[in-house]
């Protein structure tokens, strides 16, 4: 199975703090990595590199074939790589509806000087609503983003991001502040991705990992202490006794 994305010796220091330390991974096309690791293991700053919001010292990224590691966001969001925060990124003023269509519209290369009229445009609202079925939403497309719940923005978010066509998703905690009930939906939701889209997950719900993930990378101090798959790593002593014997929160 080919590499969706490639990452070798990555390094990002802030001042004397080494974030990432000569960190080397690989996803596979089609398949759900997670990434895992207790607080101030340098997740959050490896999704940053990923995207581009962050530049590392050293070291190479290539997605899809190509090497990015000095692409800016907007050119790797084109090339098919789209990214979830940690906290919802909505519009709270605008319907579910018009967030989306606004990810089309951006996605679509067009102008955002008529915010309104975007849910309004059918090339807009009919992918719209297509996404918002796909997280569940689409009896709530007219409700301000303001209105839904903590759990239904985030569905909202993950329509949105969908909404650029990507052929991978980065996950950053998508269940963060979710109940039990939410946290359910929204791994029901990425189930039914699992195939379509490449997803690199970043999350401390250990319940959702294990349930989501092909293989997982366990992080400590920035450095890859274990990768393998679900069984392996619940079973692996050094990654229990860093990481998942401790109740720890991520970061």
């Amino acid at each position: 199975m080919a590499d969706a994305l490639t990452i070798t010796d990555l390094v990002k220091q802030f001042g004397g703090l080494t974030a990432t330390d000569h960190l080397s991974l690989s996803v596979d096309e089609g398949e759900v990595h997670a990434v895992i690791g207790p607080n101030g293991a340098g997740k959050t700053t490896l999704i940053g590199q990923l995207t581009g919001e962050i530049t590392p010292n050293s070291g190479s990224i290539r997605f899809a074939g190509r090497e990015i590691t000095g692409l800016p966001v907007h050119r790797r969001s084109m090339l098919g790589l789209a990214r979830s925060f940690q906290i919802t990124n909505v519009l709270a003023d605008f319907s579910a509806k018009a967030n989306v269509a606004l990810a089309v519209q951006a996605h679509q290369g067009h102008s955002f000087r008529f915010l309104r009229k975007a849910a309004n445009d059918p090339r807009l609202v009919d992918p719209a609503l297509e996404y918002l079925a796909i997280v569940g939403l689409d009896n709530r497309a007219e409700v301000a983003a303001a209105n839904l719940s903590h759990g239904e923005q985030r569905q909202l978010e993950l329509a949105m991001a969908l909404a650029t066509q990507p052929s991978m998703l980065l996950l950053d905690e998508p269940m963060a502040g979710m109940g039990p009930e939410d946290s359910a939906r929204m791994v029901d939701i990425l189930k039914r991705l699992k195939g379509d889209l490449t997803i690199l997950l970043v999350e401390h719900d250990m319940d959702a990992v294990f349930a989501l993930a092909d293989r997982i990378t366990v992080l400590v101090y920035g450095r890859a202490i274990a990768t393998g798959t679900p069984d392996a790593i619940r079973s692996d002593p050094e990654v229990r006794a860093a990481y998942l014997g401790e109740e720890t929160a991520d970061a």
